[in-house]
Parts: C-alpha cells; structure tokens; sequence
C-alpha cells in the first residue's frame, strides 16, 4: 500500500509518522508513506498556498492550482483509488472506514488548513472527504497522521499478533472487555477468576458479556447501530 500526504506544513507529520507500528511496516515493505509540501508546486517567489476568499469571508483559503498540480503529477505516475480531503464536515471516521481503507492500494490524504481548500478542489478533485470528530483543528495534518496509523494497523502483519487487532474496539460496534496482566492481585484489587480459569469458553463468554455492559454503558449509540 501506498499513502500520500499533502501538506503546507510537513514537519509536523515527521514523528508520527515514523514511530512504532508505522515505522515497523514501512520497514517490512507493508507500506510506503510519503509527505508532499504543497509548496513546492507553487510558481510565485513567495510559494504561497493561500488567498483572500471571494466574497469578503474571513480567513485564507488554500489555493487550488498547487493542490491540482500536485495531485496530478502523483496521478501520471500511478492510479489512486482514493483522495481524502481531512475537513470538519467529512464523514465521520471510523473503524470501518479504517478497515476499508487498508484494502486499497494507493490513496492520497490532502491536509486542509486556513478556512479550508478552493471549494473547486472538493467538486472536482477529491473522492472522499473525513472528519475524524465534530471539532475544528488548526489544521489537516493531525487528523492525517490519526487516519494513516489506524489504516496501517490493520494492514495483514503491521502487528505482530494480527488476532489482537480483530478484538480492538469498535471492529464489531463494541468497546472491548477489561484487559488485565500479571501479577493477579496487587494492592487487594484482583484479576476476575474467570480469566484465571483456563476454561476458553467461559472466558470468551464472559469477554462478549463484558463487551456488551460496557458499550451499552459508556456508548449506547453503538448498540443502535
């Protein structure tokens, strides 16, 4: 798979990016991440990426001809089966779209910034446009780098114990159950007997029990679904 990123301010994606499990696939050649300055397809002196909005509006809008020339150029060189726009009024971002996005071979993540893109950009460039929550953020690039590593987590081998990402959160609309770890009892407080037990039938029941109490508790709305 291969992701890329457009930005105005690509430093902030360098660590993120390049940590822990994302760092590991790249390095098993599970994935290919790259981190384009939409600068650089700027024509003027002052590479700027930003103007005043038709209308009177407050704030900057990002130019379209450096998004277009961008996006261009990675599409002469390979097909892209998505072009994500990271923006407020997205979908909403969850783990199947996650799920759905690891399946695809190349995508493209346009970063949004000032008070957005060139509407022109959205009509006619991108194919999806994400909100991962109903906030606003400075700009695109966090919300980038929070798509990229849940899309990769679940890429086949990006973690080692492929079983652990299939019982995360939300991979059936459910939270997942209490996790607990040695030493059995600290402090008085101790591990449920039931996971003490070896007995794998009663613990995956209790597991789909626990499941079930804590998303009907703390997200209920999940349960509707």
């Amino acid at each position: 798979m291969r992701i890329d990123i457009l930005t105005v301010l690509p430093e902030l994606l360098e660590s993120p990016l390049n940590q822990s499990i994302l760092k590991r696939a790249q390095k098993k050649g599970l994935v290919e991440i790259y981190v384009h300055n939409i600068r650089d397809y700027t024509t003027d002196k002052h590479r700027q990426t930003d103007d005043y909005p038709f209308g009177g509006e407050a704030g900057m809008v990002m130019k379209i001809e450096p998004i277009y020339r961008c996006i261009t150029k990675l599409k002469e060189e390979r097909p892209y089966d998505e072009v994500i726009y990271t923006s407020p009024d997205g979908e909403m971002f969850n783990q199947k779209r996650a799920n759905y996005f690891s399946t695809l071979n190349n995508i493209i993540i346009l970063c949004g910034h000032y008070k957005g893109v060139d509407y022109r950009v959205r009509e006619h460039l991108v194919t999806k446009e994400i909100s991962i929550g109903d906030y606003v953020l400075t700009g695109g690039e966090l919300a980038a780098a929070i798509i990229t590593d849940s899309v990769v987590r679940v890429i086949p081998g990006a973690i080692g114990d492929e079983a652990s990402a299939l019982t995360d959160s939300f991979q059936d609309d459910l939270l997942a159950p209490p996790v607990y770890t040695r030493p059995a009892e600290f402090n008085g407080w101790k591990v449920p007997d039931v996971l003490l037990s070896g007995n794998f039938k009663e613990i995956a029941e209790w597991q789909e029990r626990q499941a079930l109490e804590r998303t009907e508790r703390l997200r209920p709305d999940l349960l509707h679904k």
